[in-house]
């Protein structure tokens, strides 16, 4: 008995160092309430036609099955390479947030798939002014993860404390490009992102925002910490982060961030690495196979058991 009241005294202790409370929790209870469905022209230059709630309700592609929450996309139709694109889904969350812990739940997310370009992410009102976080995201075959910060020009970002066990590339400077390019990290981990992620039956993903740093780490289901599984998340205990963005005076640079679930297709990345990838052998256009090919995206959807925002 002393043993387990002393264990439980050292959780609480850590806790408490930690400072995280819930803040929002979006599942099958409150997803609809918590989520607009933004049927928009792709500011990503994408062939994909974003439906309405209604219309999206409507096909199939946006529902709660099992208590889980399923996005997906069309995966039957063949298209005009001149038509609007094919049919999606694209949610923002309602509440913004400025710092937090934020949390995702999946037990899968699309899976790898020519011309298909989704991602988990968080972005404020003004583009790149008030940045934007790329917390899962890919394109085509790729099978690893990107994570990214897009801001204005002057944050630039360096390995933060503790490292990172993923790979900077590109320009550390987060405002590259007027923001485009940003400055990413890779994870490599073969079950990040996209076949592998669903293959290994899914896993959690965690991003923290504070003044000083931005991290992301990724967890199989068979790794997810307790504190997590317990609803009192404490990431000073959860080892080296896939992505440890460091040096950048953040607080100037990300506000008001709302949180994004999206897939669509060719556009300004999938689309213009089209000739670089495997991909281009099946088609020489990424919006003609896109167009011809439904049945690539058959596993092309997001299954989410929750999203939740924690704050200090």
């Amino acid at each position: 008995m002393f043993r387990a009241a002393t264990l439980a005294l050292a959780g609480l202790a850590t806790v408490a160092r930690a400072g995280y409370t819930l803040k929002d929790t979006y599942d099958a209870g409150n997803w609809f309430n918590m989520f607009t469905v933004q049927a928009i022209s792709d500011p990503t230059g994408g062939f994909v036609n974003y439906l309405d709630q209604a219309d999206a309700q409507a096909k199939g592609l946006y529902r709660i099955i099992n208590n889980q929450v399923y996005i997906g996309v069309d995966n039957t139709t063949t298209l005009s390479p001149s038509g609007p694109g094919r049919n999606s889904v694209r949610l923002q969350g309602n509440p913004s947030y400025n710092h937090g812990l934020v949390i995702l739940d999946a037990p899968h997310i699309p899976g790898s798939a020519c011309g298909s370009w989704p991602a988990f992410w968080m972005v404020g009102p003004n583009w790149p002014n008030q940045g934007e976080i790329d917390i899962i995201e890919g394109v085509n075959d790729n099978a690893q993860n990107q994570m990214t910060l897009h801001t204005a020009p002057g944050c630039t970002v360096d390995v933060g404390p503790g490292g990172q066990t993923g790979t900077s590339i590109g320009d550390p400077n987060c405002g590259d490009d007027g923001g485009f390019n940003g400055c990413p990290v890779v994870d490599y981990v073969g079950t990040s992102y996209g076949t592998g992620f669903d293959a290994a039956g899914g896993g959690v993903y965690a991003m923290e925002w504070t003044s000083q740093w931005i991290k992301v780490w990724y967890f199989a289901y068979s790794q997810v910490p307790g504190d997590i599984k317990s609803g009192s998340p404490n990431p000073s205990g959860w080892g080296t982060p896939a992505a440890n963005f460091g040096g950048c005076a953040f607080d100037n640079y990300f506000k008001s961030l709302q949180i994004i679930f999206d897939n669509t297709f060719c556009g300004g990345w999938a689309g213009s690495v089209w000739t670089q990838s495997a991909c281009s052998k099946q088609n020489p256009s990424c919006i003609d196979f896109v167009a011809s090919e439904p049945q690539v995206y058959s596993l092309a959807y997001w299954l989410v058991n929750s999203v939740k925002v924690y704050q200090e």
